[in-house]
This record gives structure tokens, sequence and C-alpha cells, in this order.
């Protein structure tokens, strides 16, 4: 299994998730998109993992690099890629198929009760 993902600032890695792709997957791959917004080829990926980050989907003045991320992402979905959003990632991902994003009335950070 070809297992790309993406990390949106140094901080944000794959915790627990990297042992158990690791065991399963045949490659790993990242984009770290603050440094370089440049992705692979959606067909050549069997799972896209995007990750979470302290930025917004909005915040495209301050990270510019969202906005190839989001055009990625928008491919991506479009050749039916396996794909997990956590945080961040399931944000761009919702605002790729048109949801709305906006703010909640109180903050969700990790795991928590809301």
């Amino acid at each position: 299994m070809r297992v790309h993902w993406i990390q949106h600032a140094p901080f944000e890695g794959l915790g627990h998730l990297r042992p158990l792709l690791a065991g399963r997957a045949s490659q790993i791959s990242a984009t770290r998109s603050w440094e370089s917004a440049v992705f692979p080829d959606p067909h050549e990926v069997d799972l896209l993992v995007v990750m979470g980050g302290p930025m917004s989907v909005h915040d495209l003045e301050d990270h510019p690099w969202l906005a190839a991320e989001k055009e990625f992402l928008t491919e991506a979905l479009r050749t039916q890629a396996r794909i997990l959003g956590i945080c961040l990632g399931a944000q761009l991902l919702a605002e790729a198929v048109g949801a709305e994003i906006r703010p909640a009335e109180q903050a969700e950070i990790g795991w928590f009760g809301i």
C-alpha cells in the first residue's frame, strides 16, 4: 500500500498512525506543505492522510500554499481516492466538497468533551 500524508506544521506529525501505517504500507511519503506544496499524482496513492494544523482553511493570506493543497484535494476526491482527514485535514476535505467551514461556538482541540 502506498500512503502519502500531508503535514501542515513541524509539530503535527503522524503520531500513533505512524506504527500502524508502517506495518501495512510498502511506501510512506509526505508533503510538508509549508516547505513545498508539491503533491503526488493521486492515482499513484492508495491512501492519503491529511493531518491537522494550527491554521484555518481560510488563512490563505498567511499560508498561500493552502490554495494548491485545496486544488490537490479536489482532484484526489475526483479520483475517488481513499482519504483520511484529521482536524484541519477534515476541514479542507469538507470545503473541497462544498461545505461551509465556520468557527464553532466552542473550541474543539484534541479528545475532550464539547
